[in-house]
């Protein structure tokens, strides 16, 4: 976990209590950390014919900020990988911004 710039967090969001889950792994792997909402990506992911919908689950507080991307890998599995494409340059912008940041204050 030392020097992550990112974290995704994948849940079953047929699952009640994963949502309370979620709260927990949030505290451990987030706000720990010290990442910013920006860094993290939730994933609810859906069984194929689960029959559930896309409507976004009802997240606690601190979650309810974050990326929310919803996957079914028999129904859209592109969409799924385009989202974490677009996280992961976000996260690599981020990455080369800081970096450019301290460079510059190395030199001046």
């Amino acid at each position: 976990m030392k020097d992550s710039h990112g974290v995704v967090i994948v849940f079953n969001a047929d699952i009640p209590s994963h949502l309370k889950e979620i709260e927990m792994w949030y505290s451990c792997f987030v706000q720990q950390q010290f990442l910013q909402d920006t860094q993290c990506l939730l994933i609810a992911h859906h069984k194929p014919g689960s029959g559930s919908d896309k409507g976004n689950p009802s997240l606690p507080t601190p979650l309810n900020k974050l990326k929310l991307v919803h996957s079914n890998l028999e129904d859209d599995p592109e969409d799924i990988r385009l989202e974490f494409i677009k996280y992961l340059k976000s996260i690599i912008n981020s990455v080369s911004e800081s970096r450019d940041r301290e460079e510059m204050s190395i030199i001046t």
